[in-house]
């Protein structure tokens, strides 16, 4: 096994077929499929089902791209770490939750790391997905919450894909709602206030329970539920439907405009929000900044 077949491994997963990836890697066709054969002959498993209309990755494939993925990240970081005085392409991605403050920490890091290359990801999804991104080695970092309601669930989750939550700031709940809401005059909101009102929530796919809830209060104790999947469309429900939704209070007029206030909710849980990452692994100097940079914005 070496890293470069390693790289042709996730290179074709990313692609989707041996012949758009060997046009990638500028390598014959044949050489790319000998190469993938090679690995997987001596690792024991069938990675991709060869067809006409491309590959497909098995369970096996899957597996075997997390280990790939990440032995490729750590290599790379050691070559940061060594090879002082190299030109290298700054590259890092994380994966997070809706949240202002994992912006604004992005744009500390790519203007720190600015150069006349880069890859960079943020990818603002699911919280299920975020878990997965970072186990399998596509995010370095990713953000989310755990509260008293869903940390047995996401704790079991997290620690069975080997990875562990850094905890980085508690949040007392908020509601956020437009600034000529009914509601923007007070300055402590009750559940009761709320229940006339339409609930925004992120909507979670497959796993759309509570324990993967971007929001603090389940979607049962409201009449009226909108499940969106974009914070543009959340904050413009806001606006036009006197809508309302509930996170950690953390708000950023610049990126959210002045149309959007946070106030305090009545509500005795609390958010902790963190950080995910994989055990035993070496963070970038991507990811070291980063996380120095959420302290920040999360402390301002």
């Amino acid at each position: 096994m070496t890293l470069q077949q390693l790289k042709y491994l996730v290179t074709v997963a990313e692609c989707g077929s041996i012949t758009a990836a060997a046009e990638k890697l500028y390598i014959s066709q044949p050489s790319l499929s000998t190469s993938i054969h090679s690995l997987e002959k001596e690792m024991g498993v069938t990675a991709f089902i060869r067809s006409k209309k491309g590959i497909t990755i098995t369970h096996e494939g899957e597996q075997l791209l997390s280990y790939a993925r990440m032995l490729l990240e750590q290599a790379d970081n050691m070559k940061d770490h060594f090879g002082k005085g190299k030109k290298r392409t700054p590259k890092f991605s994380v994966s997070c939750q809706h949240y202002s403050f994992a912006v604004n920490a992005y744009v500390d890091l790519i203007r720190h790391f600015d150069s006349d290359q880069y890859s960079f990801i943020l990818r603002e999804t699911q919280t299920g997905e975020i878990i997965d991104d970072v186990a399998n080695g596509r995010s370095e970092i990713g953000i989310l919450y755990l509260s008293p309601d869903n940390e047995a669930i996401l704790s079991k989750m997290i620690k069975n894909k080997d990875l562990q939550f850094i905890e980085l700031f508690v949040a007392d709940p908020h509601v956020f709602l437009s600034a000529d809401h009914p509601l923007a005059h007070k300055d402590i909101i009750e559940i009761d206030d709320l229940i006339p009102y339409p609930y925004l929530v992120y909507e979670q796919g497959e796993q759309n329970s509570f324990y993967f809830s971007e929001e603090l209060i389940p979607m049962l104790d409201f009449p009226k539920n909108i499940q969106v999947r974009d914070r543009a469309t959340l904050f413009n429900l806001l606006i036009g439907l006197h809508g309302f939704t509930v996170c950690s209070g953390v708000i950023d007029q610049k990126l959210n405009g002045d149309n959007i206030i946070a106030r305090p909710l009545h509500f005795s849980s609390q958010m902790r929000i963190g950080c995910i990452v994989r055990k035993h692994t070496i963070l970038s100097p991507y990811a070291s900044f980063y996380q120095e940079a959420l302290k920040k914005h999360l402390s301002i």
